[in-house]
């Protein structure tokens, strides 16, 4: 079994810097009203943006492997949060959108399986906690030529 390692250091007030075993550093923090600068995130929007790369990573790769003509991946996550305290995600949608032409969703589709049922760890942590639904969308990108106009000649 594989051990992970992380420190979190109070910087000022809720302001705190944190790194893991990769030496990384992360800065979190809260809002004034609870003695924060807003100079970083919270923890909570991190777990967020946990969710997102991890599975970002798992379909890109995945994608990758299926030489799918992906440009560009985005994923958005939206999360609704409970008002009573520890005020926990209670759920949380995670949306794909996958820029290319000719990306065949059911490439895409199996790519979100196998990262949601498979791959992500930080899904896995979570999907007992909360629920978590995903969608997902194609996008052509759209590529602006520039019009060169000569000068009219006299």
């Amino acid at each position: 079994m594989t051990t992970k390692q992380a420190l979190v250091k109070q910087v000022a007030g809720t302001t705190l810097i944190a790194r893991s075993d990769t030496n990384h550093w992360v800065v979190m923090d809260g809002s004034e009203r609870f003695g924060g600068a807003n100079a970083g995130s919270s923890p909570k929007e991190l777990l967020l943006m946990a969710l997102g790369g991890c599975t970002a990573n798992d379909v890109i790769t995945i994608l990758m492997k299926k030489r799918s003509p992906v440009r560009n991946v985005e994923i958005t996550i939206r999360a609704n949060v409970s008002e009573d305290h520890p005020q926990v995600f209670t759920n949380i949608h995670v949306e794909y959108i996958i820029y290319g032409e000719g990306v065949d969703p059911t490439d895409v589709e199996r790519a979100i399986e196998l990262s949601t049922t498979k791959y992500c760890s930080v899904s896995a942590m979570l999907r007992n906690s909360v629920t978590i639904t995903h969608s997902y969308r194609i996008e052509v990108p759209v590529i602006h030529s520039r019009v060169h106009a000569e000068p009219v000649q006299n």
